[in-house]
This record gives C-alpha cells, sequence and structure tokens, in this order.
C-alpha cells in the first residue's frame, strides 16, 4: 500500500512540475511574439528620408512655354490657352507664387523652326531661368493644318498616307529639339504636350489614329532618356470628347474646355 501511494503521489508530483515548466515556457514564448526583442545583431529598417520634389524645394516657380499655336493658345476665347491656366492652378494648388517668365510660343510654328529658335542666345537665357518648361510641337508637321490629308469629290475623305510619311523626320528634328532644352536647362522639369487627332470623326477607320500614337510613342522613347522629362497624354482627352473640346472655328485647335483639361493633367502631373 504504500508503495502504491508512494508511485501516485510521484506520478502526481511529477505532473505538476510538468505544468509548471509548460506554463512557463507557454509565457516566455508568448511574451516574445507579443512583445519582441530585436537582437543585438538584427537592424531595424528604418524609411529612408524623403526628397523633396522640384515644386516644394522651390519658394516660387518660373514657368517657360515654347513650340505652337497650342502653347500659344489658339482656339481659347479667354486667351489663356493652357499654359496661363497651369500658371493659377499651380499657383492656387501650392500658395508660391508662379510666373510665366516667357511664352515663346509661335503658331504655325513646325519641329525644324523650333530647332532653329533653340540655338537663339535669349531662348537659351529664357530656359536657363526656368523650374517648368511647357512645350508642344509636331501637329504642324504631321497634319500641316490639313493640306494634303484629305481626298474625295468634298475633300472629306481622310489621307492617312500624308500624315504617316510626315512622322519620321519630325521624330528626328524632335530628337535634336529634346537634346537642345537638356543642355539648355537640364534641371527644369519639361512637360511635352502628346498629340491628339484633331480628324478623327473624318477617320471612319481610325488610321490617323495608329499615326498619333506612332508620334507619340516615338517621343516618349526618347523622353525616357531624360528623368527631368514628362510627355503629358492628351489623345484619350479628345477620342470621346472630339467635338466637345475643339474649337469651332477651326476644328483642329482645343476650345477652352479643352485647354482647361490638358492644364488639370499637368498640374496632376507636378503635384
Amino acid at each position: 500500500m504504500k508503495s502504491t501511494r508512494f508511485i501516485w503521489g510521484a506520478i502526481g508530483l511529477t505532473a505538476t512540475i510538468s505544468t509548471i515548466v509548460f506554463a512557463v515556457g507557454f509565457a516566455y514564448a508568448a511574451n516574445q511574439i507579443w512583445f519582441p526583442k530585436a537582437s543585438g545583431d538584427l537592424q531595424l529598417v528604418t524609411e529612408a528620408p524623403k526628397k523633396e520634389s522640384m515644386i516644394e524645394s522651390r519658394s516660387k516657380l518660373q514657368i517657360v512655354a515654347l513650340g505652337d499655336s497650342l502653347t500659344a493658345g489658339t482656339g481659347d476665347n479667354t486667351g489663356k490657352g493652357y499654359v496661363g491656366r497651369v500658371r493659377e492652378k499651380l499657383e492656387k494648388e501650392t500658395g508660391k507664387p508662379v510666373f510665366l517668365l516667357n511664352n515663346l510660343a509661335i503658331p504655325g510654328y513646325k519641329s525644324d523652326q523650333l530647332l532653329a529658335d533653340l540655338a537663339l542666345k535669349k531662348t537659351q537665357d529664357a530656359l536657363a531661368q526656368a523650374d517648368i518648361i511647357l512645350l508642344t510641337i509636331g501637329g504642324n508637321d504631321i497634319f500641316a493644318g490639313g493640306e494634303g490629308l484629305f481626298t474625295g469629290e468634298n475633300q472629306t475623305e481622310f489621307n492617312p498616307e500624308a500624315a504617316a510619311k510626315r512622322v519620321a523626320p519630325a521624330l528626328l528634328q524632335m530628337d535634336k529639339i529634346l537634346q537642345a532644352i537638356h543642355q539648355a536647362n537640364p534641371k527644369a522639369t519639361l512637360l511635352y504636350v502628346g498629340l491628339y487627332h484633331p480628324f478623327l470623326d473624318l477617320d471612319p477607320k481610325r488610321e490617323g489614329s495608329l499615326i498619333v500614337q506612332r508620334w507619340n510613342d516615338g517621343v516618349f522613347g526618347m523622353m525616357n532618356r531624360y528623368p527631368e522629362m514628362v510627355i503629358v497624354p492628351t489623345y484619350d482627352l479628345f477620342e470621346q470628347n472630339l467635338i466637345k473640346y475643339l474649337s469651332s472655328a477651326d476644328h483642329f485647335h482645343p476650345n477652352s474646355d479643352g485647354y482647361e483639361r490638358i492644364a488639370d493633367r499637368i498640374v496632376q502631373i507636378l503635384k
């Protein structure tokens, strides 16, 4: 009997000790999970300091604009165009003074004419002062104001071949334009407003859309070499709202609403 009581007592003591050891081990493990401690060799990951954007780092912003009639604001009855709207919107969004130093755009300009202007000292001096450079060019190279683009009895059938053959020579000039702007001011942010298809409603097969895409893709490939350059897409704005956003005066340039949408895109990118 004594030996039996001894055995059961030993079993009970062992069970009690096992329970205590289990409880202590469980508490230790739970503490490590709930309140982990870094080991001596563990480096805690910290976020890298955020780099200020161009807008954040400036006490004021200075804009220089160049190119063709879109940058000149043709078709906008307010006279602001997208350039004036960008200035106003940026000033409102940032709370900083925003100045338009120069708008050097000339209606009708093609890429070779702009390239010649970029060699002028006055143009280079203006660009050197800019924080933001706004640019449109290429539309007159490809569409030439409609010259040679239409066939048929009433000249209302879009002729894609006439526009397509103009793309490659203009892209060669565009490459030189981007190089010249970069050399004049490698620190400024350049925003190039991409082309849209102004004759989409006269192009039922949408062949001109592929030509515009070829141009925009070519420009994007060139700009991708420069981290300070950005292409602003506009094709989608006009694709579904061509009549709404085009000037009724010439069916080529944006109207006030069209320029407003382009300015919104630019400010969204800069923010």
